[in-house]
């Protein structure tokens, strides 16, 4: 948080301009690639196809995130109290369209003593339909702002869907060495995405972001976002119940289906909304904050309270020396999946 903070007002403060924008133009494309090269490189295709069997819970997670979320997002334009600008409007239904995440919700839904494995296929086939309905959903939902031309189907390809199939191709070679030195792709994961924040708000600074931003639209913006958060919380808990799900895949469910992930945001942003990207990821950033501290105070009641659920089928399977039942993903793949 105090990293996307503080690149915010360094964009402010010394925004690139000139030849400086088209060299960090350049290095953020290379960084978009780069990151999703080590998604597909990190993802393991046997455990993602291993947690096909909670289907009902892929399915609430599915739903909340590319069809309660858009609708939300076309409400807000004639809900909201406080009239938003018109890219802050563009950037709420940006956001709503945006799929799951996998880092936060697995770590959240661990805390709450969720149903883990299944939170990180969940937040997984999220992404992985993201790559395809996001831009589609953009394209059609966000009309000019994000017109899908031949070229920008092109652009899509080849920095979003050319590295992930790529880093899936050759994972069987590098899946090991990425695992053995997974603290240090930490910084190369944030500084790609601080690479993608700083362009974007630099060319927004320079395109008069903040002179086109009023203090009233910021405090709607702000209790917009809450709406949201607050409905996907419901509508997702209201799901898992009406579904029959378990305790723990309902805890799992519930964090999946109300988060949205920056990491996958911004790049796709950038892409599909160039220059115009500044102003377009507030939202999207703003509510990654919000949807943190609503995690971690529901993963603190929920692991305080006691399980009635009458035992589930991560209790009732056998356990091995490690203590984990059998089947379960280890530690280590929590950081290996893409975020």
């Amino acid at each position: 948080m105090a990293a996307l903070v503080g690149t915010v007002l360094f964009a402010a403060l010394l925004p690139a301009t000139g030849r400086a924008a088209r060299v960090a133009e350049q290095a953020c494309d290379l960084a978009v690639a780069l990151l999703f090269f080590l998604y597909g490189a990190r993802l393991s295709s046997r455990e993602t196809l291993a947690g096909l069997r909670h289907l009902r819970l892929h399915g609430l997670v599915l739903v909340c995130t590319f069809v309660l979320f858009p609708l939300l997002g076309l409400a807000t334009a004639v809900l909201t109290p406080t009239p938003l600008t018109e890219q802050l409007q563009t950037g709420v239904l940006f956001l709503c369209l945006v799929p799951s995440t996998v880092q936060s919700s697995v770590a959240l839904t661990g805390a709450a003593r969720g149903n883990v494995p299944a939170a990180i296929c969940a937040g997984t086939y999220s992404s992985l339909a993201g790559l395809v309905l996001t831009p589609l959903l953009a394209a059609w939902l966000l009309g000019a702002h994000a017109a899908l031309s031949p070229d920008g189907l092109a652009r899509i390809g080849l920095q979003l869907l050319a590295p992930f199939l790529a880093g899936q191709l050759l994972r069987p070679r590098v899946g090991g060495l990425l695992a053995r030195h997974k603290r240090l792709l930490t910084p190369v994961d944030r500084g790609s995405i601080l690479l993608v924040v700083y362009t974007a708000f630099s060319a927004a600074v320079a395109q008069g972001i903040w002179s086109r931003t009023t203090p009233a639209a910021l405090l709607g913006l702000l209790g917009v976002l809450l709406a949201l958060l607050a409905a996907a919380l419901a509508f997702a808990r209201l799901g898992a119940r009406l579904l029959g799900l378990d305790r723990r895949s309902g805890i799992a469910a519930v964090l999946c289906g109300s988060q949205k992930s920056l990491a996958n945001g911004l790049p796709m942003a950038t892409v599909l909304f160039g220059p115009e990207a500044g102003l377009l990821v507030l939202p999207l950033m703003a509510y990654h904050q919000l949807q943190l501290v609503a995690g971690t105070f529901l993963a603190g009641r929920w692991s305080r309270a006691p399980d009635t659920s009458g035992g589930t089928p991560l209790d009732t399977r056998h356990r091995g020396e490690t203590g984990r039942p059998e089947g379960a993903i280890s530690p280590p793949d929590v950081h290996r999946a893409p975020g």
